[in-house]
Parts: structure tokens; C-alpha cells; sequence
């Protein structure tokens, strides 16, 4: 039931947002020449690798410049468009592509770089145990605000606690964050140590 509720979220989503998808990806390319695609190796459930399909958010090659993966709010990197789809979260709307090939699912945790993986406990990998999605209870419940370690610490909660009715409820609350932008830059306490 997860893969078909998945297959038929994403086919929908993607229909109906392919106008703005094509907007963004116009402007990104007037303000940056190049690919409005960004694609990343991420590790996915069982720890099997995949490449991450996003709408590119900053300059051509953002990740061997300045502070690296590590992206601040301000971060000069940052397209002015990218601004715009960061804060609204679209830059992720290709996640559904990753979706409907199987790589991720609607809710999970958020697929995190092999480097980080590397540094997991072996209770850690326990996140590796289900889909990675696109939103999910870290994502709900703090965000790139919160220490990596509260984050895993969330994700492994759900991977204990998953079902209809909490995925549910982490839809409805990621409606709201998209609203709101909450939690999208790590500020004093967040992100990956």
C-alpha cells in the first residue's frame, strides 16, 4: 500500500506542478547558466547509494566552494532564485522523480551523503532500515535547526513508529512548514557536526 500510495502521490504532484517546475528551472538558468538540475549521491534504504535529483539552488559547482556541503542562510552561493525555491522548498519537488523511480518514498527520513553514513553507530543504521523520503518526522519536528544527532534520534523514533496514520500527520504537518519556511537553515545549534 506505501509503494502504490507513493507511486500515485508522486504521478499527481508532478502533473500538477510541472508549470511551476519548468518556471524554476527558467529561472535558474537565465540567473546561472548550466543544468537547473542538481543531482547528488545519497544512500538510500540498506545503505544502497542513488543520485538525488533537485532543482539547483546555487552557483555551478556550489559544493567545492565556500563552506562546502554545509549551506547557511545567507550563504553568498545562493541564486536569487534559489532563495525563492529554498525557502518554498520546490528546489525538493524533483525528489517525487526519485519517488517514482523507488530510491525514496513520500515520508522517511531525509537521504543524508556517504560521509555522514560512515559515522553512524551501528544503532544509527538503524535509519537505514526503511525509504528515505522526501519529507519526515525530523524534517516536521525541527528541521536543519536541529544537532544531526536529535535528528537521528527522530528518525530512528519513526522508524520504530512508522504507519498510515503518523505519515498522515507528518503530511499535514509539512503543509504547514512550507507556510511557515521554518526550520530550513541549521542556524546556532543545527546541522551535521
Amino acid at each position: 500500500m506505501r509503494r502504490l500510495f507513493d507511486i500515485l502521490l508522486s504521478v499527481f504532484a508532478l502533473l500538477l506542478l510541472s508549470p511551476l517546475l519548468a518556471l524554476a528551472a527558467v529561472a535558474i538558468v537565465v540567473e546561472s547558466p548550466g543544468s537547473p538540475i542538481y543531482r547528488q549521491r545519497r544512500v538510500g534504504r540498506d545503505g544502497v547509494e542513488f543520485d538525488l535529483v533537485k532543482l539547483r539552488t546555487m552557483v555551478k559547482n556550489a559544493e567545492r566552494l565556500g563552506a562546502g556541503l554545509v549551506v547557511e542562510e545567507h550563504d553568498p552561493r545562493i541564486l536569487r532564485s534559489g532563495a525563492l525555491l529554498r525557502r518554498l522548498s520546490i528546489d525538493e519537488l524533483p525528489n517525487l522523480v526519485n519517488v517514482l523511480k523507488g530510491d525514496m518514498s513520500i515520508v522517511g527520513p531525509r537521504p543524508t551523503v556517504m560521509a555522514q553514513v560512515e559515522k553512524y553507530d551501528q544503532r544509527q543504521r538503524g535509519r537505514l532500515a526503511v525509504k528515505p523520503g522526501i519529507t519526515g518526522w525530523a524534517q516536521v519536528n525541527g528541521r536543519a535547526t536541529l544537532p544531526w544527532s536529535e535528528r537521528i534520534e527522530l528518525d530512528l523514533w519513526y522508524v520504530e513508529h512508522r504507519g498510515a496514520l503518523l505519515d498522515a500527520k507528518i503530511i499535514a504537518r509539512t503543509a504547514r512548514m512550507l507556510l511557515t519556511g521554518e526550520g530550513i537553515y541549521r542556524g546556532e545549534t543545527g546541522g551535521w557536526r
